[in-house]
């Protein structure tokens, strides 16, 4: 990923939930807050809030699994890619966000 992926408006979150849903053993991970994720995620996916990042090897032990990031826009993605990859992660991509998302969604109060 180049370093201004990110601000990419037309970053397909769509095409990166194919792509982990096609990838077996992979992850998907919502960055944001625990309330944003109560809201409104999409199916399978892990809360891990950005802030957080430095931890998580509590949820991703294996530094080669294949880790697909998410959050509203695509810039905490962005960042807690960056963040795992400075960890050693080999195998993690930022997907966008959410608010682009075109599927089904788990919606809560």
């Amino acid at each position: 990923m180049a370093v201004l992926d990110f601000l990419k408006k037309d970053q397909d979150m769509n095409e990166g939930i194919k792509e982990f849903n096609s990838t077996p053993g992979a992850m998907l991970i919502d960055v944001r807050t625990k309330q944003e994720y109560k809201e409104k995620h999409i199916p399978k996916a892990h809360n891990f809030d950005v802030a957080d990042i430095k931890n998580i090897g509590t949820l991703v032990p294996k530094k080669d699994t294949p880790v697909f990031l998410y959050c509203a826009s695509g810039s905490r993605a962005s960042k807690a890619c960056r963040a795992m990859q400075k960890m050693g992660y080999t195998n993690v991509k930022a997907i966008g966000g959410i608010n682009t998302y075109k599927g089904r969604c788990i919606t809560g109060k």
